[in-house]
């Protein structure tokens, strides 16, 4: 049986969440290894709605450990606030079945006051951050000053710890007019937070290897998509770390033949949120339909997802640089009802056709897409368990995606519902 890494390869939002609660129950260890709680997944499970930004996917399913990984920064404040709220829904958390790499480097008030203050200071000009310090906390991981979460169980260590990294932002906040970190309550907020995050905290790379050891099936759980990764996405709008499935391997602190079968998720459409480059945009009544039906709506921030035609080049891309075996297209039905539907098969810039997203934000901004146009169909999906209950022309719609991508559909899913799903090809068996 092989592992399995789940990633996003669109602008994140595709849907990872009832997918990788899907797989969960074919897995015995569900990790993520990227992100920060600016990434939300949405499950629907006997017709209660998880809403999750921090905590693995799996955590929701008894009997599964889950494991933060090491390449996640941490909110201890908001990683204590959504156990509480999932413990209220009924699920049962504890250190015994949730496991944060000690090593995790930890986001602090500042780091979202920081957030806040480049994002107002750009104006229109902003990225679209969440405000919730990701970006910050990432910068002092890479500058060697960040506070980790096994620091808090050595009050003199992290002391020291707190010297540097608060020399670093209080320069950052005098260049805001913004008044320094007041350390007393930062010290006694860590000191409250500390007994009650640090039961969770482990060396997960070792847990990992004592499970892979044992045989038992891992499930990488990645955040956001590949079109927001750090260095393959449409930098400068993007999130502040990797994102495709290689971060897996890193983030978690396995060896990456640990990864197994990547499984890309795909909507059957294209969204956004924030600002960036988005070149199938729609800003008319079908992008407003799509965003009705398929409710897009951040699960973190609330915010109104843009909606356009899927974007094939996109997609092919990030399946390449990502190593995607076979994907997951979620939210079929959205698209029932159409007509006609279209599909982007290739860039025009500067007069000249390209089969890839351009890397400058010169060129992002200025293709224009070049559609495909298809067959609709008015019969229903919604709910469809297998291809017989399909109608021909959506089977046809799948099919010319998976030539366009170059990639095989794995999962099909036609609602929110986890069971409305058609396997084709069970990524565990691999």
């Amino acid at each position: 049986m092989s592992n399995v890494t789940v990633v996003g390869a669109q602008w994140g939002d595709e849907g990872k969440g009832k997918i990788v609660d899907w797989l969960s129950e074919r897995a015995d260890v569900v990790v993520r290894f990227q992100g920060g709680h600016n990434a939300g997944h949405t499950l629907v499970v006997n017709n209660t709605t998880y809403k999750l930004s921090l905590l693995p996917s799996g955590v929701v399913r008894g009997g599964k450990m889950s494991i933060v990984g090491n390449g996640v920064v941490v909110d201890p404040w908001a990683l204590i606030a959504e156990i509480e709220r999932i413990r209220a829904q009924g699920v049962d958390v504890s250190p015994a079945s949730l496991k944060v790499s000690e090593t995790a480097c930890l986001i602090l008030p500042f780091h979202s006051e920081l957030d806040a203050l480049r994002e107002d200071a750009l104006g229109t000009a902003g990225i679209g951050t969440t405000r919730r310090g990701i970006g910050p906390a990432y910068e002092d991981k890479v500058g060697r000053r960040a506070l980790r979460l096994g620091d808090l169980a050595d009050p003199e260590a992290m002391a020291a710890r707190l010297d540097r990294l608060l020399m670093h932002h209080d320069a950052l906040r005098a260049g805001y007019h913004h008044a320094p970190v007041d350390r007393a309550a930062l010290e006694q907020a860590l000191a409250e937070v500390a007994p009650k995050v640090l039961p969770y905290a482990a060396p997960v790379w070792d847990l990992l290897d004592e499970a892979r050891a044992r045989g038992r099936r891992i499930l990488f759980e990645g955040a956001q998509g590949a079109m927001l990764d750090i260095d393959h996405g449409t930098y400068p709008y993007v999130t502040s770390s990797n994102t495709i499935a290689g971060q897996g391997a890193v983030g978690a602190g396995v060896g990456p033949d640990a990864l197994g079968y990547v499984l890309g998720i795909v909507k059957a459409y294209t969204t956004r949120v924030g600002a960036g480059p988005f070149p199938t945009e729609l800003n008319d009544a079908i992008g407003r339909r799509l965003g009705e039906r398929g409710h897009e709506f951040g699960t973190v921030t609330g915010r109104p997802r843009r909606c356009g035609w899927f974007d094939a080049v996109a997609v092919r891309q990030a399946i390449k640089v990502g190593g995607v075996k076979g994907i997951a297209l979620t939210k079929l039905d959205v698209l029932d009802g159409l007509d006609e539907l279209r599909i982007c098969v290739g860039y025009e810039l500067d007069g000249q056709r390209i089969q890839r997203l351009p890397a400058t934000m010169r060129g992002q901004a200025a293709v224009t897409p070049i559609y495909e146009t298809v067959e609709g169909w008015h019969e229903t999906t919604r709910g469809a368990r297998s291809w017989a209950q399909l109608p021909a022309t959506a089977i046809k719609y799948v099919r010319r995606v998976e030539e366009l991508i170059d990639a095989p559909v794995a999962l099909l899913s036609t609602s929110p519902e986890r069971d409305d799903t058609i396997l084709v090809h069970d990524p565990f068996r691999d």
